[in-house]
């Protein structure tokens, strides 16, 4: 037991110092090359951030283990809205005020709605992970199109200035990228052993591990980063990062999974586990949007988030220890 739990431990720890460095070296590669601010910001990055989930939920699926790999995906989902937005919130309010931010709230909830079609017969299989990979792609293209129009695009600003601060030579950049890519792969097998690990030890199904320790453990770069752009006053970059993560896993994480492996899904886990997703997608929506008024979600709504994250981990483990 003691084996799986540093295994789990140092995985993670590993696994978002690699992550951090592949997405700096793929950065400054795509920049060498004339890629624009503007796609590095949105392509690279955005895959890049969302890469341990991605990791993580195809290794299990090769090896075996479906349950962590729809656990890390959905109990991701849950962790970035109930617990990255929660203690964002409480730090600082978040006001929704980007139009961009205003069209991605609905797609994520339609997005969550198709997710709840293709899973309804309780099996996702090969065909349904394409459907779910053309719609991510689809969507990609949308997004890179409507970001290339604005060609005065705050956020390409923002990229290009951080991007010159954190600017290195092409051959330290290729380093960067091919060992974060080695070390990212390396932590992930870590990681997924030992959570399988820990799941025969306690005699408990692997996919509550995944909804937890991995599910927590590969949303850790979103934590970090949305924390530190509330401290630094910016907390709708929060929203705008767990919007993209949650789409990401929902089409591309869960997509890639099933490709790789066919996944039974058992009836708890969709009636529990993908409700209280999409109940708090719903949520986001509505506290995110604000109708007639500009949406925020304060401090007293952040805690609600956070307790309600809270009180469903409470419940998985009071569950499965019964």
């Amino acid at each position: 037991m003691t084996v799986f739990a540093i295994s789990v431990v140092l995985g993670l720890i590993l696994l978002v110092w690699s992550a951090d460095k592949f997405v700096d070296g793929a950065s400054n590669v795509a920049r060498h090359y004339g890629m624009s601010p503007l796609l590095i910001g949105m392509v690279i990055i955005g895959f890049g951030t969302s890469a341990p989930e991605m990791v993580v939920s195809a290794l299990a699926s090769i090896q075996g283990n479906p349950g962590i790999a729809i656990g890390n995906a959905y109990g991701s989902n849950i962790t970035n809205i109930a617990l990255i937005l929660g203690i964002t919130s409480l730090i600082v309010p978040i006001s929704v005020h980007s139009q961009v931010l205003k069209k991605e709230l609905p797609i994520l909830f339609i997005i969550t709605v198709v997710s709840i079609g293709v899973l309804i017969d309780l099996n996702l299989s090969r065909t349904d992970a394409v459907i779910l990979l053309l719609i991510f792609a689809g969507l990609m293209v949308w997004t890179i199109r409507e970001g290339l129009r604005s060609s005065k695009d705050t956020f390409a600003k923002e990229m290009d200035s951080e991007l010159k601060e954190r600017k290195v030579s092409i051959k330290k950049s290729y380093i960067m990228l091919s060992g974060g890519l080695v070390l990212l792969i390396l932590s992930s097998r870590l990681l997924v052993y030992g959570a399988v690990g820990i799941a025969q030890a306690l005699g408990v199904s692997d996919i509550i591990v995944g909804l937890t320790v991995v599910a927590v453990g590969t949303s850790l770069p979103e934590l970090a980063s949305s924390v530190i752009a509330a401290r630094k006053g910016e907390p709708d970059i929060a929203l705008g990062n767990v919007l993209g993560s949650n789409l990401f896993n929902t089409l591309a994480v869960v997509g890639i999974s099933g490709v790789i492996h066919p996944i039974a899904i058992e009836k708890e886990v969709f009636y529990r586990d993908i409700g209280v997703m999409t109940a708090l997608t719903l949520s986001l929506f509505i506290l995110g949007y604000g109708f007639k008024k500009q949406g925020k979600i304060n401090r007293v709504e952040g805690g609600i988030l956070l307790c309600s994250y809270v009180a469903y981990t409470i419940y998985l483990i009071t569950t499965v220890t019964k």
